[in-house]
C-alpha cells in the first residue's frame, strides 16, 4: 500500500483525488491533507480518511483544527503546507497559483511521485522542478486532462518521434464572441463554464483562454517540446482531451467523458490501469465531434502565453503573476474582463528578461508581475 498526500484537498481536484483514494482504499492510505482555510468540509475529510498530518495555510484556522483534533499533527502557514511535499509516496498538488512551488520542490527533492494539477508551478518554476527531479529520479505525472492525454498517447512512441502536440480546448463560455461582447462580460458570465466545474480563478482563465496558454507552456515543460510544435485546437465537446502527432503523420488521441477522476487515477496508479467509477464513453450517443482554430485576436491571452514561452527566462513567471493579479481584480469588480490581457501585456512589455533564472529570480519575476 502506498501513502498519499493531497495538497489542496477541499478544491475540486482535491475532492476528486480523495474520491479516487476512496475507491482504491486497498492500494492507497491518505497520509496527509492540506487546505487554505479551516472549514467543516476539511474536518469531514479528516474524520473519514484519518490522515497522520494536516496543514492549514491560515494560522488561525490551524489553531481551530488543532482544537478539533488534539491528537493530529497539525501544521500551519505556507511552510506547514509545503512540508507535506515529502510526507507521502505520492503527492497530489492542486493548490491555485505559485503557492505550490515549495511543496513541488520538496516532493521531487525527496524522490516522490508528484501528481501535479497546479499548472502555475510548472509555468513559472518548471525548469527548477524538472532539474531537481532529474537529480533524484522523482516522477512528475500530469493531472490536467489535456496533459494526461498527451502522457498516455506518448506511450505509443518515443518522444524523439513526436512531430506536434495538439491540445484541445472547449473554447470556454465565450467561444465565437467578438470584442464588443467581451468588453462587457460580467463575473457571473465568466464563471459559467459550459463543460467543466472549476474554481473561480481557473474558470476565468478558461473564459480568457489564458488557461489554455498556461497549458501550452506546461506542455513544453513536461514533454520538452518547443512552442512551434504545440498547437491548440478548439473542441467544444471536451471528449478528445488532446492528441499527439508523430513524425510518420499518425495522430493518437485519448478520449473519455469529461471527468477529472480518470486522469487523477492514472497519475496515482501509473503504469497500471485499474477499473474506475468514471462513466464509460458512448460515441454513438455523442454523435458528432467538432474541431476548429482558436481566435487569438479576440482572446489575446493565448497569444501572450505563446510569446512568453518563446522568450523564455522569467517571462512565463511574469505572465503568470500578472494574470493572477488581474483575474483577482476582475473577480472583485475592480477591472473589466478585457483589462486582464491588457494588464498582462503591459507587464510583459516592461520585463527585462533573465534567461537562466534561479529560484529567487522566479519569485522576483512573480512579484514584479503582480505589481
Amino acid at each position: 500500500m502506498r501513502t498519499l498526500a493531497v495538497i489542496g484537498s477541499t478544491g475540486s481536484i482535491g475532492r476528486s483525488a480523495l474520491d479516487v483514494a476512496r475507491n482504491l482504499k486497498e492500494r492507497f492510505k491518505v497520509e496527509a491533507l492540506a487546505c487554505g482555510h479551516f472549514s467543516p468540509q476539511f474536518c469531514e475529510q479528516i474524520k473519514e480518511f484519518a490522515p497522520r498530518i494536516a496543514a492549514v495555510n491560515d494560522t488561525a484556522g490551524a489553531l481551530e483544527l488543532q482544537k478539533a483534533f488534539p491528537d493530529l499533527d497539525v501544521r500551519s502557514g505556507p511552510e506547514g503546507v509545503a512540508s507535506l511535499g515529502d510526507s507521502a509516496d505520492v503527492v497530489v498538488l492542486s493548490v491555485v497559483g505559485l503557492a505550490g512551488l515549495d511543496a513541488a520542490l520538496r516532493a521531487v527533492k525527496a524522490g516522490k511521485r508528484l501528481a501535479i494539477a497546479t499548472k502555475e508551478v510548472l509555468v513559472s518554476g518548471g525548469e527548477l522542478v524538472f532539474r531537481e527531479a532529474k537529480k533524484t529520479g522523482a516522477e512528475i505525472i500530469p493531472v490536467d486532462s489535456e496533459h494526461s492525454a498527451i502522457f498516455q498517447c506518448l506511450a505509443a512512441g518515443g518522444r524523439e518521434s513526436v512531430a506536434r502536440l495538439l491540445i484541445t480546448a472547449s473554447g470556454g463560455p465565450f467561444r465565437g464572441k467578438d470584442k464588443t461582447f467581451l468588453e462587457n462580460v460580467t463575473v457571473k458570465e465568466a464563471l459559467a463554464h459550459p463543460v467543466w466545474k472549476m474554481g473561480p480563478k481557473i474558470s476565468v482563465d478558461s473564459a480568457t483562454m489564458m488557461n489554455k496558454g498556461l497549458e501550452v507552456i506546461e506542455a513544453s515543460r513536461l514533454f520538452s517540446v518547443p512552442a512551434e510544435k504545440i498547437d491548440v485546437v478548439i473542441h467544444p465537446q471536451s471528449i478528445v482531451h488532446s492528441l499527439v502527432e508523430f513524425c510518420d503523420g499518425a495522430q493518437l488521441a485519448q478520449l473519455s467523458v469529461p471527468d477529472m477522476r480518470l486522469a487523477i487515477q492514472y497519475a496515482l496508479t501509473y503504469p497500471v490501469r485499474l477499473p474506475s467509477p468514471v462513466a464509460k464513453l458512448d460515441l454513438s450517443e455523442i454523435g458528432k465531434l467538432e474541431f476548429g482554430k482558436p481566435d487569438m485576436e479576440n482572446f489575446p491571452c493565448l497569444k501572450l502565453a505563446y510569446e512568453a514561452l518563446k522568450k523564455g527566462g522569467i517571462c512565463p513567471a511574469v505572465l503568470n503573476g500578472a494574470n493572477e493579479t488581474a483575474v483577482a481584480r476582475f473577480l472583485k469588480g475592480e477591472c473589466r474582463f478585457m483589462d486582464i490581457p491588457r494588464f498582462v501585456e503591459k507587464k510583459l512589455n516592461e520585463t527585462v528578461n533573465i534567461i537562466d533564472p534561479d529560484l529567487e529570480d522566479i519569485l522576483e519575476a512573480d512579484r514584479f508581475g503582480r505589481e
